[in-house]
């Protein structure tokens, strides 16, 4: 799978998505697009998700109808989320195209 981390996402959890290809917002040249000018730009690129810390995406953009799948994560802290892979890697393997899903404090 194709994967677009946000600018907000640390960069040690692309370690954890081995199997999947993951490059960062930043090294696409899109490090200023905000919101959907960047879900408009990975879907352009035929990225299969998104993932980012931004947990108001859902309020500010229409969603519906997306081909890509939008993972948004509890925290951009590195800290926190080393905690959380196995979630975060059990999430990523079973979206599917124009899913939205949100990864809780804590989950299991």
């Amino acid at each position: 799978m194709k994967i677009l981390f946000d600018t907000c996402v640390p960069r040690p959890l692309h370690r954890c998505l081995s199997g999947h290809h993951v490059i960062r917002a930043q090294q696409q040249g899109w490090g200023e697009l905000r919101n959907g000018d960047l879900l408009n730009a990975a879907e352009s690129a035929a990225f299969d998700m998104f993932v980012t810390a931004d947990k108001n995406l859902r309020y500010q953009q229409q969603l519906i109808g997306r081909r890509i799948a939008v993972l948004v994560l509890p925290s951009n802290s590195w800290p926190i989320l080393r905690e959380m892979t196995s979630a975060i890697v059990e999430a990523v393997d079973s979206m599917k195209p124009g899913n939205y899903r949100e990864i809780l404090n804590r989950e299991p």
